[in-house]
């Protein structure tokens, strides 16, 4: 319990800290004025392609789970979305919403072993959906990483996904089923046994994929637009600041950002999110605007359904299941 209070502050005191900090060294001469002629509609627009982001997030775990047999309601599905953005900022990586959404799914009697599986899926699916998007971006973006070029980061997305695709197929025709042995044999007996699961609970969920392709296709698509519409809160608020957007410009570097957020060693990505938000649109955001900008992102598409999430989480299991739940989270990656 005092384990949960302590990551609590300690994350809130992270999160102020790294805002203040972005907002006060990306200030110059130019924020107050370009931000007077700030339109507010522009909010709405956000808090609307937010809401619809969530609402097309909870669509595709519906399909997800009528693919696996079971039902869930619209109640228990919004408490495993927002349950995901609560552990989501708690912990780093996409690790810490994955127990969330397990939590909120066993508490909708969802078996444990579909469970597991329907949030792999989950994972898998908007991984994949950056991934594929990655070469398109970089073909019509030369500036996203001005000291690396855009061939280097062509062929190296071309080579993923290809990497991904053989692993998928090994995984599928069994192939890959002797070499997880193999390596979990000469590891700790730990180490090698979390290894089997990991390895079984992403091959479950690749074999889900294969079952129903029209099924997956359809929540491929959905997954892809919820993307889009939690990314489109940026575009929005530059368009609120009087800026002309480059709509594919713009929406490609959010994509490019939270791929690499899905791996980024800091909770919830603070600090990675906002330095790379300042990094790729600092010369897209009016003058002094880029970080005010940044933060407003995180605020709208991250901070608000968090404290959603906290609420949900509180209130089904309590305040001493959520500590002993981060608790469990730690060993688990010890």
């Amino acid at each position: 319990m005092q384990m949960f209070y302590k990551r609590l502050i300690v994350l809130l005191s992270l999160v102020g800290i790294i805002s203040y900090g972005v907002i006060y060294f990306t200030v110059d001469i130019n924020t107050l004025r370009n931000l007077l002629d700030f339109k507010p509609w522009s909010i709405a627009a956000a808090l609307f392609s937010v809401a619809m982001g969530i609402f097309l997030d909870g669509l595709r775990l519906t399909e997800l789970i009528k693919i696996s047999g079971e039902k869930i309601t619209p109640l228990q599905v919004s408490r495993v979305v927002f349950g995901n953005y609560f552990l989501a900022l708690l912990t780093p990586g996409f690790s810490g919403g994955a127990v969330a959404q397990l939590m909120f799914l066993r508490h909708a009697a969802i078996p444990m072993g579909k469970a597991a599986i329907i949030v792999v899926v989950r994972t898998i699916i908007s991984i994949a959906f950056l991934f594929i998007c990655m070469p398109f971006i970089l073909l019509s973006d030369d500036g996203v990483l001005p000291w690396v070029s855009n061939e280097f980061l062509l062929a190296f997305s071309i080579f993923a996904i290809l990497l991904i695709a053989v692993l998928v197929w090994a995984m599928i025709s069994g192939y890959f089923d002797k070499v997880a042995i193999f390596i979990a044999k000469r590891i700790s007996h730990r180490k090698g046994r979390k290894l089997i699961i990991f390895y079984r609970d992403n091959k479950r969920a690749i074999l889900l994929l294969t079952t129903s392709p029209l099924g997956m296709l359809k929540v491929f698509i959905i997954s892809g637009l919820s993307l889009i519409a939690l990314y489109a809160v940026v575009p929005f608020l530059l368009l609120g600041l009087g800026v002309d957007v480059n709509w594919i410009l713009v929406m490609g570097r959010m994509i490019f950002l939270n791929l690499f957020l899905y791996f980024s060693p800091t909770p919830g990505g603070s600090g990675i999110a906002e330095g790379g938000f300042i990094l790729l649109f600092n010369t897209i955001a009016p003058g002094g605007t880029v970080g005010v900008v940044a933060v407003g992102w995180r605020l709208l598409a991250e901070y608000l359904p968090f404290l959603v999430g906290f609420y949900y989480s509180v209130k089904i299991f309590g305040r001493e299941f959520l500590g002993k739940s981060i608790l469990k989270k730690n060993e688990k990656n010890s």
